[in-house]
């Protein structure tokens, strides 16, 4: 089994989104698809690679947020099946939801951010719980529900490599600044602590993160972002506690996360990218939906 990281260079920016091309020597996976809008150029990482994106059949999702799995419907209309969690299903068959709910945030931005978001056909879309496995010749991918950034997050284990969606956050590679990606409406500190534990527990020797590449100090890694989801989570209770809503909140949560990030050495061109594919603002929203529903 061979892993190929795809660079899916999003809105122009390397390092970003990546797509994950699992080459069983037999058949080929996809885990992630990336926007519509990266379509092109996931396509063009395939063939580069030496491989026909018609051979790509099988496509798992982590979740459903637009950035991870905004192109599955393409491929299976492609004649891929899709595996999914099983709250992230209907939404693949039917993602006008997903539309309507990202076209509310984006209004005119919303087709050169995401592009086209398609329809999976129902025949091409299976369910896969929790510990469900798919074996692709001797290649067995295991399905590991991990909540915590959303309730439909699925991380999927190949051996001891875990491929893990926005559950282990967003580190950019040679950096040792962790965004913690908590986009709403589904960011749950407890959850996110237990889904890490989880992951901690099963002694990965590699994780490879959506955003963005590998990780091989797993242990390590998942210790910090657990730390780190704490800490965001107590920051935007105290910036509440404190009054500050809406504009004054995304200020203040930004400027926290760029101190953070400035001590661990992160230049601005970085900050760029880690805002590009984590915006603080769109993250201090999810905190403090959680917050506001479960005050402490």
């Amino acid at each position: 089994m061979r892993v190929h990281t795809l660079d899916l260079h999003f809105q122009g920016q390397t390092e970003i989104i990546a797509a994950y091309l699992i080459d069983t020597g037999k058949e080929l996976a996809l885990i992630e698809t990336g926007p519509g809008s990266t379509l092109p150029t996931l396509l063009e990482g395939i063939r580069a690679l030496g491989f026909a994106p018609e051979a790509v059949k099988h496509v798992f999702v982590t979740h459903i947020h637009l950035d991870h799995s905004g192109a599955a419907g393409w491929w299976a209309q492609q004649g891929a099946t899709v595996y999914a969690h099983p709250k992230a299903v209907p939404h693949l068959v039917d993602p006008s939801k997903l539309i309507e709910s990202a076209q509310r945030i984006y209004q005119d931005r919303m087709q050169t951010l995401w592009g086209d978001i398609l329809p999976a056909p129902a025949e091409r879309v299976v369910t896969l719980k929790d510990g469900d496995t798919v074996k692709l010749g001797k290649t067995i991918i295991t399905a590991i529900d991990t909540p915590g950034h959303a309730r439909h997050h699925h991380a999927y284990a190949i051996g001891d490599v875990c491929f893990t969606g926005d559950v282990a956050g967003m580190k950019l590679p040679h950096s040792s600044y962790v965004s913690v990606t908590a986009a709403p409406p589904q960011f749950d500190p407890v959850a996110y602590g237990d889904s890490l534990q989880r992951l901690h527990a099963a002694n990965f020797s590699k994780l490879y993160l959506t955003h963005f590449g590998e990780v091989t100090d797993v242990a390590g890694h998942l210790s910090r972002y657990a730390a780190r989801v704490e800490q965001c989570y107590e920051c935007i209770a105290d910036l509440l506690a404190q009054g500050l809503k809406g504009d004054a909140l995304h200020e203040a949560y930004g400027k926290a996360e760029r101190a953070i990030a400035i001590k661990a050495g992160v230049s601005d061109a970085d900050w760029d990218k880690y805002e590009g594919a984590n915006n603080t603002a769109m993250c201090a929203d999810g905190i403090a939906l959680f917050c506001e529903k479960s005050p402490k």
